[in-house]
C-alpha cells in the first residue's frame, strides 16, 4: 500500500528517470513528453550543469530568509532576468510557483492602490475562461468552473467581475475595448487591475487574440488608473518565440509581469513577478514594506537553477528554437487536421500549441465531453503524454489538447511525436 496522497483515483506510473525529451518508468517505458509537464520542462531533462549549479549553491548557501537577507545568486538573477526581458528598471519578486506568483501580484495591484491613497480599488478583472492558479486568490481569478465550483463559497464574487476570452472574429483593438463596458460596469473607481493570459494555456488551449489587443488593453488601464497584470507563467521564458509572450505583435509594457514554469524548467520551484520601478516606489515610499511574503520566498538553491537554466535559453537560443520547431509542430498539426475530421482547429505560438477537438458534423464541440482524455490516453500507452482538457465553452464542453515539448526538442522528435499523437487520432 503506498502511503502517497495522490491527484486522483487513476493508477500512476513511476517515473524513475528522464533525459532530453524523455521520461522512463520504473517498468522501462519511454514517453517523449509533449506537454513538458506542464509546460514546465523548457530546456529539456537531465541537463547535468543546472545539477551542477544546485549543489554548488547549496553547499555554499542553502537558505536565507528574505526578511532578513538578500544573496549574491538571487542579485544577479534579478538583473539577468530583466535584462532578458527587457524589463531594465523592473523589480524581481521571487516565490515558488506559479499561483504564488499572481497571488502575491494580486496583492501588489491592492497595496499599490492603498498607498496611493485610493483603498475604494480592490477589484480584479479577469476573463473566462481562464486559470492564474489553485491557491485561493489566483482561483478566484480565474475563470475556470470546473476548478473554482467547489470553493465559491470562500470568494468574494463581487471583487472578481469577468471579461469575455479573446474573440477571434475580432480586430485586437475592437476585441480589447471589451473591457471598457467591464470596467463601466464594475465601477472604474473599484478596481485595481485587470490580469490576462498573453497566450491563454490550460483552460482554452494555446488561445490568442489578434494583433493590437495587448496593446489596446495596455491603453485603456492606463486611462482607468488600473493596473495591467500579464500572466506569463505559462507562455513566457521564451516559450512562445518571444522572452515575454505579450510582445508578440507589440512593443507592450505590462505593469506587472507573472513569470514561472519555465524560470527553472522544473529542476527546482521558482516563480516570481516583475514591477516595474513605480511600483515599487510607491510602496516602499508608503508603508515601507511589501506585506506579503513565503518563507521559500527566493530561495537560494531553486535561484541557482534558474540562472542556469537561463544560460542554457540564452546559449542555446532556445527562444528561436521555440519558434522554429513550433512552426514545424503546427505545420504537423494542420496535416492531421486535414487526415482526422473531429479536428476542428489547431492554434498556437511558439510551443505553445492547442488541438480543439469536436463534432465534424457541426464544427462545435460534442455535447458530451471525453474525446480529449481518449486521445490522451491512447497517446500515454503509444508513449506519448499531452495535457488534455475541457470546458471552454461553457464550462464543460470544449476538448482540447494543449502541446508544448521542451524547447529543446529536435526536428526528429517533432516528427515522432506527431506520428504517435497521428496514431492516438486513429485508435482514440
Amino acid at each position: 500500500m503506498s502511503n502517497v496522497f495522490y491527484r486522483s483515483k487513476k493508477t500512476y506510473p513511476v517515473a524513475s528517470r528522464a533525459s532530453g525529451v524523455y521520461i522512463w518508468d520504473d517498468r522501462g517505458q519511454r514517453y517523449l513528453d509533449g506537454s513538458s509537464g506542464a509546460l514546465v520542462a523548457n530546456v529539456g531533462h537531465g541537463r547535468r550543469a543546472v545539477a551542477e549549479a544546485m549543489a554548488a549553491q547549496a553547499e555554499k548557501l542553502e537558505f536565507a530568509h528574505g526578511s532578513q537577507f538578500s544573496s549574491d545568486v538571487l542579485e544577479e538573477y534579478a538583473s539577468r532576468l530583466t535584462a532578458f526581458l527587457n524589463l531594465p528598471d523592473a523589480r524581481f519578486w521571487a516565490v515558488s510557483g506559479g499561483s504564488e506568483a499572481n497571488e502575491s501580484a494580486i496583492k501588489l495591484a491592492r497595496q499599490y492602490h492603498v498607498e496611493r491613497g485610493e483603498s475604494g480599488r480592490f477589484k480584479v478583472i479577469t476573463r473566462v475562461p481562464s486559470y492564474h492558479g489553485a491557491s485561493l486568490g489566483a482561483l478566484a481569478a480565474s475563470g475556470m468552473g470546473a476548478r473554482r465550483e467547489l470553493y465559491v463559497p470562500l470568494m468574494r464574487q463581487d471583487a472578481w467581475p469577468k471579461m469575455p476570452k479573446p474573440d477571434p472574429s475580432l480586430a485586437g483593438p475592437d476585441d480589447a475595448e471589451r473591457l471598457r463596458a467591464v470596467l463601466e460596469e464594475a465601477g472604474p473607481g473599484t478596481v485595481a487591475a485587470f490580469i490576462c493570459e498573453p497566450v491563454v494555456g490550460a483552460s482554452d488551449a494555446a488561445l490568442a487574440p489578434n494583433p493590437g489587443y495587448h496593446a489596446r488593453i495596455a491603453d485603456i488601464c492606463r486611462e482607468y488608473g488600473v493596473l495591467f497584470i500579464a500572466d506569463e507563467v505559462m507562455a513566457g521564458v521564451g516559450r512562445c518565440g518571444s522572452p515575454l509572450a505579450v510582445r508578440l505583435h507589440a512593443d507592450v509594457t505590462p505593469d506587472i509581469v507573472t513569470l514561472g514554469k519555465g524560470l527553472a524548467a522544473g529542476y527546482a520551484p521558482l516563480a516570481g513577478l516583475m514591477a516595474r520601478a513605480g511600483i515599487y516606489d510607491t510602496v516602499m515610499q508608503g508603508s515601507g514594506a511589501f506585506k506579503h511574503g513565503f518563507t521559500y520566498a527566493g530561495h537560494p538553491v531553486s535561484v541557482a537553477a534558474g540562472l542556469s537554466v537561463l544560460d542554457i535559453v540564452e546559449r542555446e537560443n532556445l527562444t528561436r528554437a521555440a519558434q522554429e520547431r513550433g512552426a514545424q509542430l503546427l505545420n504537423g498539426l494542420q496535416e492531421l487536421k486535414a487526415k482526422h475530421p473531429y479536428i476542428l482547429e489547431v492554434r498556437g505560438q511558439g510551443l505553445l500549441l492547442g488541438v480543439l477537438l469536436g463534432d465534424p458534423a457541426t464544427g462545435q464541440a460534442f455535447e458530451k465531453p471525453g474525446i480529449a482524455e481518449r486521445v490522451a490516453a491512447k497517446a500515454r500507452e503509444l508513449g506519448l503524454i499531452t495535457y488534455p482538457g475541457t470546458g471552454a465553452v461553457d464550462g464543460v464542453r470544449g476538448d482540447h489538447l494543449l502541446l508544448g515539448p521542451p524547447l529543446s526538442i529536435t526536428p526528429e522528435e517533432v516528427g515522432e511525436m506527431l506520428d504517435m499523437l497521428d496514431q492516438a487520432l486513429e485508435t482514440a
